[in-house]
This record gives structure tokens, C-alpha cells and sequence, in this order.
């Protein structure tokens, strides 16, 4: 639609403010009422410019738990300004509970129990925002009584979804948008990773006037400590930044986004900077279609604030005052006199903007703030006097009577080289490669400069995991690369079926595999699989949730490798060849000899499981095929090598299994077989039984049994050595 057809029936009147403090040093004998004297002065002013609607920009309360008097004082100045006959000339098109979510599903002045003149819409600060359970605020006091509509509501702070109060008068259309106060840091990582998600009206998109209410830091007092202005979508069309106390209440405009920012600053001086020593303004926003303009207004009822810094060393003032010696009596003398011209300043310009009937009160007690550098030349010296006790020094004439004044000394700062007149343009040159380098490429750099390299990890995906944790700080690459590194050496290694076999060479190989699959990027990496982040973690004090090592799921990832299919052989392992010479034949003939029987109950291998009979390996081969169930519990018997330095033989059994007596002892043999033979077919027709103790105890030469140990205790990994226990002698 063409500006020109807009009329003065169209124009929405917004009397804009922001950071009124109410109840900041209540208890003060001097200062206590000022914050509330303000913020009534606002509303009187909205009151006598009969505007459409007031704006808060947040922090309406110093404390998040105000007191009752400042409550009363807030609910008073409202009901007294906000509340009358007049009707409200906007129209509300929005869903109450989407953009408000309190207690009632309608804007305040739409309610028929309360007759609202001038609505009021604010979001909460940093200083009135909602805690404690049902995370309630005193705005929320404020909405419940009608007397606000409380916007901008922040329910997760990791996902924020910004609804507009749609409005309109006549013909222009007002999309109001508000952000209340998240924690900086965290609100730049929302708009950073883009978890902001802003609605618009689906009908008539381009003719809305877009308007955005901030309370956040607008600059960059750390690097990630406040919100960018083109981190804000472009479509707006103006953005009142709360939070920011210094009043700089003409719109700029951001070249880069298109839009404009207002910023109001505070009503009442909560700090004693230059920034606040500002003259306070509000300003009534006129908007009429696409375009606006703004009216300010100075407040008169804020206290005189005035601020000053010198430099004795340098001040005409305090010239060669450094030389005399005890000269703490007139240097004191010199700075009263500084500091009653800026008591006299602040009082004839509070005069200046007064009426007369307030000149004639007096003015209050001003605010004042005077920085001295007392850094004396070579040779001299500044006898200051005690801050406090200077201060004190204005009783009765000034508001702060504790820091009147504020000493300092310049810091000595060593000056830095310029890098380029100081380093010659070879090193230069390298300094600006060392941008281009990569941490991959470093690591192969080393690797060829040592005399060693990695054996087992290979060197190319190293480097890569390297890169990934310095690069996009992936705070699981190392631990992820080693795991699975290692885990399939573990396998490489398992799945030999040489004994004998080299391990070095093994291990190179699939080294060299790996270093070739990551060369034609076919080096397939897992994927890491994350629990869901809890509800009560906070981003900002835990950290990230990515980053923690609990977050990983691992049974994830177990079960993702079990669904892959894998070549399995029996429940045994693969049997592995055995080589034997004749002193190993020796040996265990001497331990035939000394071997009773098999019992007929239990499935004992004989130790000549160990020779090249291949009958004698089939058993063990082949679990599967059992014997028929006899009775009693049976063991399983199992093959150990043993030295020849062994005097006993390891019997594993049962504390409650009474074996029977010993059969009659067989006739010695050497090498029989036969005779090695008789073990084989007891053990296959033994049946298996499961075994819940181990008992190791050593028995005469003629009742020696042979060594059992049940089938849970058998380990498919190779290299495990024996279950130690607890031995015992029958």
C-alpha cells in the first residue's frame, strides 16, 4: 500500500522505555525513592502524550524478588496512568495464550472486568527474571492483576520460538516481536547454530511494520558475551535494545541488515560510569505503514549526575605540586575545589530543564564522580589522601558520600614490536604460510623426522583424528581413533591361525590395509551415536553435552557391530596347529604314567590330545555332538601344557563331589596308542555338565587326576592366562 494514503487515524503512538530498576538502594536515606520516581514519570508522561501503548524493554525491577514497596509503587503508577474510560484503539490479532502463555487467554485491555486505557507490553531482564518453582517472575504478578502483558517468553533457552503480537490501527499493522533476557553467551550460540525460530504472518507479509524488543549486551565486552546486530534477521524494520544503560535514544541505522536500533537506556543511574552520566531520555515511536518517527523526552525527576577525570602530572591546576614535599594538604585542598565546580555544574543543568514550581524545591543532591591519575614524574611524588575519607568530606552535598573520588596510576605497558618493521619479509612470508598448514600435515611432518614411526596405529588416519580434534574440536576423535584402531588389531591378531606365526608382520599388514583404505577414502568410520541430553543439563555450566563422555552410547554402537555379519566356527575358537618335538612327547609320557584311569562320570581328555593323531582332536572340534546325559554332574576336560619342573598335577573339582574310588591302575606304557586312545573315548562319551567351583589340590602319584575346568571358564582369547583359585590338598 502507498505511504501516502496512510492518514493520522492510522499512526500507532509507542511511548518506548527500558531499564527502570525499581527498587535499586531502596535503603538508602538519599537515593531510595529515586528509581520509582522515574518509572511514575514515565507513565505520567504516556498518560499526557495519550500514546496507543507502552513498550518495556526489561529489568521493570532491580531484584527478581522486589519488595513490597517497590511492588506497590510499580502497581500504583500503573493503575493510576494505565486504567480509564478511554478505549484502546488497537486491535488484537493474535492468540493470547501462544504469545502470552498466562493465566488468561486475552490481552488485558480486551478484558471485560478491567477497563484498560494505555496497555502495557514488556519482557523480563536479567534482573526480574522468572525463578523458583513454576519459574514464575514478578511480572507474571503484574499480568495475573491486568495492570501488563507480559511478552516474550523464553520456556527453553536452547530453542527459542519467537511469536509476534500481531496488532493493528486503521490500516497500519504492527508485528511485535520480543526476546527476553537469555544468558549471552548462550543466546550467541542460539543464533550462531541457528535455533532461533522466528514466525511471521502468513497473509500480507510485506506490509507489516516489524518491531523487536532485546535485553541483551550490544557489545562485544567478550567474544561471544553479547548478541550481533547482523546476527538478527534482515525483515525487521527496528530493534529496541534494552539492557544497555547509556541512552542513545536516536534510531541508527545498521548499513549491513537494513534495519534500525534504538537504544533507551536506563531511567535511573545504577552505576557511576560516564555512560550513565547521560542525559535520560525516552521517546514516543510514531509508526504509520512502513515508515516511523521518533519523539524524546527527557526525564526531569532523574537525579544530577556528573563525572570528571584529571591528570595531575598534567593538569595547569597541580603544576609542580609533585616537587613539594608533605604536599597532602594542598593537593586535598586543590581536588575539594574540583569537585564543588562539578557539584555547581550539575545543579545549574538539573535548574535548566526544570518547571518553576520544582525550582523552587531545590534541587536533589547531586551524583559525583571524579577519576584522579595521580602517576608522578621522575623525582616527585602525589601524598593522596584516603579515598573514604575524602569523600566524606562532601556530607550533605552530595548523594554518594562514599566514592566521591577514585585514585589511580597509570600502568606501565611495554611496547610491543611492530611486526613489520622489526621482522625481516622471509619471516614474514612463513608467518603467513603457517595460517595455510594444516595439523595433519604436521603430524606426517614428524612422524618422517623421527627415527620411529607408529607400529600399530596407522600414521594417515592418526594425523586426520589429530586434525578433527584441533580443527572442529571434536573432543572424542583421539579416543574413537585408538579404540577402534586397537580393536582391530585385537582381531587381526585372533584371527591367525599359525601359532607360530610373526605378530610384528601381522600387524604391519593390516597397518599397511588401513593406510590404504584411508588413501582411496574407503576407510570407513563409525559413527558415533549420542544419548539424549538430559533435561535438568545446563549448556553453559556442564558444558557441552556432546563433549562429555558419558554422552556417548555405547550400547548403541555394540549393537550396531553385533548386526554385521561375522564368520563364527563352533563355540570354540579355531584350533590352532600344534608342532611338537620329542622332548614334548617326552614329558607327557612321564605324565601318562602317573595318570589313573578316567572316571567314568566326568569327560577328561588325555594329555596325548597334544600329539598329531588327528581322532584324538575331533572331540574337541565338535561340541556339538554329545554324548546321552549320565549321572552325576561331569566336567569337561582341558589340556595345559606344564613345565618339567612340576612336581604335581592342578586338579580342578567340586568341594561337594565325592569321586569314586579309584579304578585299578593300567599298565604303563610309552607312546602306546592304544593306550592314548582310552582318554579320547571316555571324553566322547562322557556327557557336559557344568561346573560352579574350582578346587586345585594335588594327590598321590597313584591317584593323580587330570585337570577340568568348565565350559564358562574357558576363554576364547588366547593369550588369557588360567583363573587363579585357591588350592588345596585332599
Amino acid at each position: 500500500m502507498a505511504q501516502s494514503q496512510f492518514t493520522g487515524a492510522d499512526t500507532i503512538r509507542i511511548l518506548v522505555a527500558s531499564d527502570s530498576h525499581v527498587g535499586y538502594e531502596e535503603r538508602d536515606q538519599t537515593r531510595g525513592d529515586d528509581s520509582w520516581k522515574s518509572f511514575d514519570e514515565v507513565m505520567n508522561l504516556a498518560r499526557k502524550e495519550d500514546v496507543d501503548m507502552v513498550l518495556l524493554g526489561g529489568d521493570l525491577f532491580h531484584d527478581n524478588k522486589p519488595s513490597r514497596k517497590s511492588m506497590f509503587q510499580v502497581m500504583r503508577s500503573l493503575r493510576k496512568n494505565c486504567l480509564g474510560m478511554k478505549p484502546c484503539e488497537l486491535q488484537f490479532l493474535s492468540d493470547a495464550n501462544e504469545v502470552f502463555n498466562g493465566a488468561f487467554g486475552h490481552v488485558n485491555y480486551e478484558d471485560p472486568d478491567i477497563n484498560i486505557s494505555i496497555p502495557v507490553f514488556s519482557i523480563h531482564g536479567n534482573h526480574d527474571d522468572p525463578s523458583g518453582p513454576g519459574n514464575f517472575c514478578s511480572l507474571d504478578l503484574l499480568q495475573v492483576a491486568g495492570l501488563i502483558n507480559y511478552f516474550g517468553r523464553v520456556p527453553q533457552a536452547d530453542n527459542i520460538e519467537t511469536k509476534p503480537v500481531l496488532l493493528q490501527k486503521g490500516q497500519t499493522k504492527l508485528a511485535l516481536y520480543g526476546i527476553s533476557n537469555v544468558r549471552d553467551e548462550r543466546m550467541f550460540r542460539n543464533f550462531r547454530d541457528h535455533n532461533v525460530k522466528w514466525f511471521r504472518p502468513n497473509q500480507q507479509t510485506g506490509d507489516w511494520f516489524n518491531l523487536l524488543t532485546v535485553h541483551q549486551n550490544h557489545h562485544a565486552h567478550t567474544a561471544t558475551g553479547y548478541l550481533p546486530e547482523n546476527m538478527l534477521p534482515e525483515w525487521l524494520d527496528l530493534v529496541v535494545w534494552g539492557h544497555e544503560h547509556e541512552c542513545k535514544i536516536d534510531p541508527t541505522h545498521n548499513p549491513e541488515t537494513g534495519f534500525h536500533v534504538m537504544q533507551p537506556g536506563s531511567s535511573v543511574a545504577t552505576s557511576l560510569v560516564p555512560g550513565e552520566a547521560e542525559a535520560k531520555h525516552v521517546a514516543i515511536l510514531s509508526v504509520t505503514g512502513k515508515e516511523f518517527n521518533v519523539e524524546k523526552h527527557r526525564l526531569k525527576t532523574v537525579r544530577p549526575f556528573m563525572t570528571g577525570e584529571i591528570i595531575l602530572a598534567s593538569d595547569k591546576r597541580f603544576k609542580g605540586l609533585e616537587k613539594k614535599k608533605d604536599n597532602r594538604q594542598e593537593l586535598t585542598r586543590k581536588l575539594m575545589e574540583v569537585v564543588e565546580e562539578m557539584i555547581d555544574e550539575a545543579k545549574a543543568e538539573w535548574e535548566s530543564i526544570q518547571e518553576e514550581d520544582a525550582v523552587n524545591n531545590g534541587p536533589p543532591l547531586p551524583l559525583i564522580r571524579l577519576k584522579v591519575e595521580y602517576t608522578a614524574p621522575d623525582g616527585g611524588q602525589y601524598d593522596i589522601e584516603n579515598p573514604q575519607r575524602f569523600s566524606n568530606r562532601f556530607q550533605g552535598k552530595v548523594a554518594n558520600i562514599n566514592d566521591v573520588v577514585y585514585f589511580y596510576r597509570k600502568k606501565t605497558v611495554q611496547r610491543k614490536i611492530q611486526i613489520n618493521e622489526a621482522l625481516p619479509e622471509e619471516v614474514l612470508e612463513g608467518l603467513g604460510e603457517l595460517d595455510q598448514l594444516r595439523v595433519d600435515k604436521l603430524v606426517e611432518e614428524y612422524f618422517l623426522a623421527q627415527t620411529q614411526s607408529l607400529k600399530i596405529l596407522p600414521q594417515a588416519p592418526f594425523g586426520d583424528a589429530v586434525n578433527q580434534f584441533v580443527k572442529n574440536d571434536d573432543k572424542h576423535a583421539m579416543e574413537a581413533f585408538v579404540s577402534e584402531s586397537l580393536s582391530g588389531q585385537v582381531k587381526q591378531i585372533l584371527s591367525l591361525e599359525e601359532k607360530d606365526e610373526d605378530l610384528e608382520s601381522a600387524m604391519a599388514k593390516y597397518k599397511e590395509k588401513l593406510e590404504q583404505q584411508f588413501s582411496k577414502g574407503t576407510l570407513k568410520v563409525k559413527k558415533r551415536a549420542y544419548k539424549p541430553k538430559p533435561v535438568e543439563w545446563d549448556s553453559d555450566l556442564d558444558g557441552h553435552w556432546e563433549d562429555q563422555p558419558e554422552a556417548i552410547d555405547n550400547a548403541a554402537l555394540a549393537a550396531e557391530s553385533k548386526s554385521q555379519p561375522t564368520q563364527t566356527k563352533g563355540r570354540g575358537r579355531k584350533a590352532a596347529k600344534i608342532v611338537e618335538d620329542d622332548d614334548e612327547n617326552e614329558e607327557i609320557d612321564d605324565v601318562e604314567e602317573e595318570t589313573p584311569a578316567p572316571k567314568t562320570r566326568g569327560r577328561p581328555k588325555a594329555a596325548a590330545a597334544k600329539s598329531k593323531a588327528a581322532p584324538a582332536k575331533a572331540p574337541a572340534k565338535a561340541p556339538a555332538k554329545k554324548a546321552p546325559a549320565a549321572k552325576g554332574r561331569g566336567r569337561k576336560a582341558q589340556v595345559f601344557e606344564q613345565d618339567s619342573d612340576e612336581d604335581e598335577d592342578v586338579v580342578m573339582d567340586d568341594d561337594d563331589f565325592d569321586p569314586p574310588a579309584p579304578p585299578p591302575k593300567r599298565a604303563t606304557t610309552t607312546r602306546a596308542a592304544s593306550t592314548r586312545s582310552q582318554p579320547s573315548r571316555a571324553a566322547a562319551a562322557a556327557p557336559k555338565t557344568r561346573q560352579t567351583q574350582l578346587n586345585f589340590s594335588s594327590q598321590k602319584t597313584s591317584q593323580q587326576q587330570p585337570m577340568e575346568i568348565s565350559d564358562d571358564e574357558i576363554s576364547d582369547d588366547p593369550f588369557e592366562s588360567v583363573p587363579a583359585s585357591r588350592a588345596r590338598r585332599r
